[in-house]
């Protein structure tokens, strides 16, 4: 898997699976019995990937206040969309099979965003009033909108400013 995630987020190009067994340290008969495809391949690593970043919030929270584990949470979406960039056109061929939806994949990121949007309104330091679909969807627009990296970056903190509670006294 690891080797499979570096060569198709690697952004270089279609990768051979030929490639993806050599990296891995196996043979392309190893590969194709635990992946029977490309597509299955591509599938596994976006699911993997995506799983790896939704867990991060649970450990965030523990290891942060919430306002600086939604800002933390947010830097790693912002590479994770990135490296699914780069997986891009395979990406396209697994998502018109019907074997990923972004129904399914939205659904993972708001239980992630409210793990942490619940920890900071514990606190108080998060506004109550903000739903994880509004956060996602913000987020998600953000990663279209942003001409480059940078700018992407000063969006999603912009966006984490915006979700800091207000004392209203």
């Amino acid at each position: 898997m690891e080797a499979a995630t570096r060569a198709l987020t690697s952004g270089s190009g279609p990768v051979k699976i030929e490639a993806i067994a050599r990296e891995a340290g196996v043979g392309v008969g190893t590969l194709y019995r635990n992946f029977p495809s490309r597509d299955a391949l591509v599938e596994e690593v976006y699911r993997s990937e995506l799983a790896r970043l939704c867990a991060m919030a649970a450990d965030l929270v523990t290891e942060l206040p919430p306002t600086d584990a939604m800002r933390e949470w947010m830097r790693r979406y912002q590479d994770f969309v990135a490296t699914k960039r780069g997986m891009a056109e395979a990406l396209r061929a697994v998502i018109a099979s019907g074997a990923l939806n972004s129904g399914h994949t939205r659904e993972r990121l708001e239980v992630a965003i409210a793990t942490i949007l619940d920890a900071g309104r514990a606190d108080g330091t998060l506004r109550a009033d903000v739903r994880p679909a509004d956060i996602s969807a913000s987020m998600a627009g953000i990663m279209l909108a942003a001409a480059d990296t940078d700018q992407a970056t000063r969006m999603l903190q912009l966006l984490v400013d915006g979700l800091l509670a207000r004392d209203n006294s």
